[in-house]
């Protein structure tokens, strides 16, 4: 069986929740909690050498990391992966966008606001974070304006690498109600059939 080294609270931990829910794959979760050094310790550096999470560890032991990587490898053949060239390309171009631009403002924010408890000293950094993530934001809403998911008319692993932070964007306190076009997503998102809540 499929092992998922992660923690609940993590967007990139629940991108691989999410996706393995949707595909009705059987899985073991495996608490791991960042706050206590848990992805330092020997045994967890033996499985990902870059210490963090999620880690996916195959039936073989081959360990697999980096979220959206993984969300690749699982999608694999499954109707959340194009295999038209293009397409494929725009997903993998909203992936990098989720991790150059999306999750290091949005996801960064909500950890110093909710788990920090906005320590003064990283408040310049939350601030900065806004401005980004505000950015961020308005770039997906542009493109949900014209389409229901990120690559055209079909749900795929694109919308869930975004959706995992986006939808707990106001626990970093951004404010969608500017956003219309997101929050109809979210909501597209949250009512398929198989979908799974961060906190489930």
């Amino acid at each position: 069986m499929l092992k998922v080294y992660g923690d609940y609270r993590s967007g990139n931990c629940y991108k691989i929740k999410l996706l393995l829910n949707l595909l009705g794959m059987p899985y073991e979760w495996i608490a791991i909690d960042i706050l206590k050094g848990e992805t330092q310790t020997e045994a967890f550096l033996a499985k990902n050498p870059n210490g963090k999470i999620p880690v996916l560890e195959l039936e073989d032991g081959t360990c697999l990391w980096e979220s959206n990587a993984i969300l690749n490898y699982l999608a694999e053949g499954s109707r959340f992966l194009p295999t038209e060239p293009r397409l494929r390309t725009q997903v993998l171009q909203w992936q990098f966008f989720e991790q150059y631009s999306h999750e290091p403002s949005i996801a960064v924010a909500r950890f110093i606001q909710l788990y920090l408890n906005m320590p003064e000293e990283r408040l310049a950094e939350y601030q900065r974070c806004h401005v980004l993530g505000y950015k961020a934001l308005r770039v997906m809403e542009k493109q949900l304006q014209n389409t229901p998911y990120l690559v055209g008319e079909q749900y795929s692993i694109a919308d869930i690498a975004l959706y995992a932070y986006t939808h707990v964007a106001h626990e970093g306190g951004f404010e969608l109600g500017e956003f219309p076009a997101i929050r109809q997503w979210l909501d597209r998102i949250s009512s398929q059939p198989g979908h799974v809540d961060m906190f489930d």
